[in-house]
């Protein structure tokens, strides 16, 4: 609950009356304008360093975006507060100092949220940045930065976004996440496994806490605390709006609505419990709006947003609703498998038709396009990704190419890797259609520090098999896009070193979408995709990557 108008008192004196122990509960508007104090008993003293966790923003509309902080001195024990509703008042303001603030506010942090924060700011200009800070008893928040959409009938020059995904806490730095501060984006969207559930693991980069995979609230609520407390990640959070959706490792590698990766070893029941948990221990961490807010089993979490005519955004679940993973390829073609289940099917396909915009992204977690891993006759897929659900692949690259959908791009996660290529309907068949394109980032540290010359042995023979495929590459990063109403500029931002402190950024390729034109090309790219390899010199750590190069038969 929060009340945009709820807080015109001087923050001075509502600072020395609540450290004076003056103000018995949290601020209510009174319906004839005033204030009015809900007594909730003696208040004890809330522990000190309460903002551990930093702020975050996200879902940007053209009025409003939510901000979001959680109360935890003590992140990594359960969050470290005492076990009542605590009162936290919240500003936006039109500049740095606040000075110009136009929009206040008392929010209520929850034990039974974690002490989370959801505040659904609205009353904001579009397209205008805007700062926001929060404060608990006596204490005040970092400050963060956001930015509203543009209206919904505008035509901006331009939008400028990152992509990111997989950020495994052990297998490095979050160097790439410092580097995405300094850009000037509109929003992130972040794709999927934004923590990972591996026990520690001694000899990495550094290690999860714990003594082994989380199965409860609490030990999701430390998991997701240990990657807030990232500096670099909170910096992150803290610059721009964020548009999240989750992949598999939140709950469980390669998860399928209720079918865990090992049934063998978690009964029905005991996966439900983890799901239930680790869908809540997600919500409470992430800048999500209140339709978010998990329902036992469910999360709704595939939502649309709009940029002007310019853009809007699809953002996709491929976990709660898929068919288990096939095992062989004859199974692939099963039309009744889905990705989606017929629901959001429905709803992306309508959304897609009459979204109204110049070019339709698709902030999607598994490859669509198809990927075959291993050169020669033989064909290797991975059934999690998109090769796994084929006839419903097919039904939505064919609906791509019927002139309904403008500009479709998919946007991807998970491989740990670049691939940019072309989409078609049958990827076997020379003649089939281009119908859009897609933009497989790479992973924020997943895979710790990549072995190029590895990687391109095992996967260039495989593009000279794949005549879709336009670009590879396997470096740690994230794509920054400029969108226009006659081009999607596309650029892949790498780092060479996640094990060492301060490696620079720098870019690797550029792609290009022309509106219109389906398909992707590559712009440009470094000569030698192999050049910058080897440069590292120091200890090397252990990784365990489930996509990991190169592959073995």
């Amino acid at each position: 609950m929060s009340l945009p108008f709820a807080f015109p008192v001087r923050r001075r004196r509502l600072v020395a009356n609540a450290a004076a122990g003056l103000i018995a509960g949290p601020l209510l508007l009174r319906p004839e304008g005033g204030f009015a104090h809900v007594q909730s008993g003696p208040r004890e003293p809330l522990p000190a360093g309460l903002f551990t966790l930093g702020v975050a923003s996200g879902d940007p509309l053209p009025n409003g975006v939510v901000i979001w902080t959680r109360l935890a001195p003590d992140p990594l024990n359960g969050g470290g507060m005492p076990d009542r509703t605590v009162p936290v008042a919240w500003e936006v303001a039109e500049d740095a100092r606040f000075r110009r603030v136009r929009r206040r506010g008392v929010a209520f942090a929850e034990p039974a949220l974690g002490h989370a924060v959801h505040v659904d700011v609205r009353g904001l200009r579009a397209g205008a940045d805007y700062h926001y800070r929060f404060r608990a008893g006596t204490e005040i928040s970092p400050a963060g930065r956001t930015r509203t959409a543009p209206d919904a009938h505008a035509w901006p020059e331009r939008l400028r976004f990152a992509f990111a995904s997989c950020q495994d806490y052990q297998s490095g730095r979050y160097t790439a996440h410092r580097h995405l501060a300094d850009e000037d984006l509109d929003f992130v969207a972040f794709l999927g496994d934004y923590i990972y559930e591996g026990a520690p693991n001694p000899n990495a980069f550094r290690q999860h806490d714990g003594t082994g995979e989380p199965y409860g609230l609490v030990e999701y609520r430390n998991r997701h605390a240990r990657y807030k407390s990232d500096p670099d990640l909170q910096a992150a959070h803290a610059t721009y709006p964020w548009i999240v959706t989750l992949d598999d490792h939140e709950i469980d590698n390669n998860w399928a609505d209720e079918v865990p990766q090992d049934p063998a070893l978690q009964t029905p029941e005991a996966f439900r419990a983890r799901r239930i948990a680790a869908f809540q221990a997600y919500y409470e961490h992430m800048p999500l709006r209140r339709a978010s807010v998990p329902r036992g089993l469910d999360m709704q979490l595939y939502r649309r947003l709009r940029f002007g005519n310019l853009a809007s955004v699809h953002v996709l679940d491929t976990r709660q609703y898929r068919s288990d993973q096939p095992t062989s390829l004859a199974a692939a073609q099963d039309p009744a498998l889905s990705m989606t289940g017929p629901t959001q099917e429905e709803w992306l396909v309508r959304g897609l038709g009459t979204s109204g915009t110049r070019w339709n992204l698709l902030a999607n977690q598994v490859m669509w396009a198809q990927n075959d891993r291993r050169a020669g006759p033989e064909t290797v897929f991975d059934f999690d990704n998109w090769d796994g659900y084929r006839a419903q692949r097919r039904r939505l690259l064919e609906f791509f190419g019927t002139g309904r959908v403008q500009n479709p791009v998919v946007l991807t996660g998970d491989r740990h890797c670049t691939w940019v290529c072309d989409l078609r309907p049958d990827f076997d068949d020379p003649a089939s259609p281009v119908v859009g394109a897609e933009l497989t980032g790479t992973s924020i540290s997943s895979g710790g520090n990549p072995d190029t010359a590895a990687f391109h042995a095992t996967f260039d023979p495989i593009m000279a098999e794949s005549p879709h495929w336009k670009y590879i590459d396997n470096r740690r990063g994230y794509v920054v896009c400029d969108v226009s109403a006659r081009e999607m500029r596309s650029r892949l931002r790498v780092v060479d070193d996640i094990w060492t402190e301060g490696s620079p950024i720098y870019t690797a390729a550029e792609f290009v979408t022309e509106a219109g034109r389906p398909g992707v090309s590559v712009a440009s790219q470094e000569t030698s995709p192999l050049a910058r390899s080897g440069d590292y010199t120091g200890p090397v750590y252990d990784v365990q990557d489930d996509n990991a190069f190169p592959l073995r038969p």
